[in-house]
C-alpha cells in the first residue's frame, strides 16, 4: 500500500530550478502542501547519475529527504526526440550546458535534426516521493508531440518553445500555465501520484 502524505504536511521539492519549483508549486497548490526548494534550505545538488528518469529521481529525492529529514518529492524529467534516439533525454539540462542555456540546447536540438522529415518528439516525468527512512513511490507520465522551429512563446521554461503536444496548435511556451497543467507529462505523473499519496 502507498504511503500517504497528509494536508499540510512539510515536502521538500528536490530541485534548484526556478521554472520546475513554480510548476510542481502551482501543482501542489490546492493540496495544502506546505512546500520548501532544496535550494531555499541550502541543500547540495546530488549527482544525477542513473541511466534512467525514474533512476535520477530517486537518487535527488532520497538526498533531499536524508539531508533535510522530511518527506522529498523530485521530478526528474526530459525532452526526448525520436529521430535523435530518443536524445536528449536523461541529457536534457546538460545540453544547456554550465549557465542552464535552453536557447543553446534547443538550436542544438534543431542542428542534429536538420531537414529529417520525422518531427516526433515526447515530454517524459519521472516524480520520486521519498521519506527520510528510505521509503519512496515513483510515478510517471509522459505527453507526445513534435518538435517545430523556430522556437514560439514565452510562457514555461526548458524545451517548451520547440514543443507543440498532439491535438493543440499552441507550443507549451505559448500555452497559460493553467493550460499546459492539464495536459502536461508533470502533470499527468502527478495525478497519478495524488490519487496515491494523498489524503485529507
Amino acid at each position: 500500500m502507498a504511503r500517504r502524505l497528509s494536508r499540510g504536511a512539510n515536502l521538500v521539492i528536490a530541485t534548484h530550478n526556478p521554472g520546475k519549483l513554480r510548476e510542481i508549486s502551482a501543482l501542489l497548490a490546492p493540496h495544502g502542501v506546505v512546500a520548501t526548494s532544496a535550494g531555499d534550505l541550502g541543500l547540495p545538488e546530488p549527482e544525477e547519475d542513473a541511466p534512467d528518469f525514474f533512476g535520477n529521481a530517486r537518487i535527488k529525492a532520497l538526498a533531499a529527504a536524508t539531508a533535510s529529514g522530511l518527506p522529498a518529492l523530485a521530478d526528474d524529467s526530459g525532452f526526448c526526440v525520436a529521430a535523435l534516439d530518443g536524445a536528449p533525454g536523461v541529457l536534457s539540462a546538460r545540453w544547456a550546458g554550465p549557465e542552464k542555456d535552453f536557447a543553446v540546447a534547443m538550436a542544438r536540438v534543431n542542428t542534429e535534426l536538420g531537414a529529417h522529415e520525422d518531427r516526433r518528439a515526447w515530454f517524459v516525468a519521472a516524480l520520486c516521493l521519498a521519506w527520510p527512512d528510505g521509503h519512496t513511490e515513483t510515478f510517471i507520465g509522459r505527453i507526445d508531440g513534435a518538435v517545430i522551429w523556430p522556437p514560439r512563446g514565452t510562457q514555461g521554461f526548458g524545451y517548451d518553445p520547440i514543443f507543440v503536444a498532439a491535438g493543440p496548435a499552441s507550443t507549451f511556451a505559448e500555452m497559460e500555465p493553467d493550460a499546459k497543467h492539464v495536459i502536461s507529462h508533470r502533470a499527468l505523473a502527478f495525478a497519478q501520484m495524488l490519487r496515491s499519496c494523498f489524503g485529507d
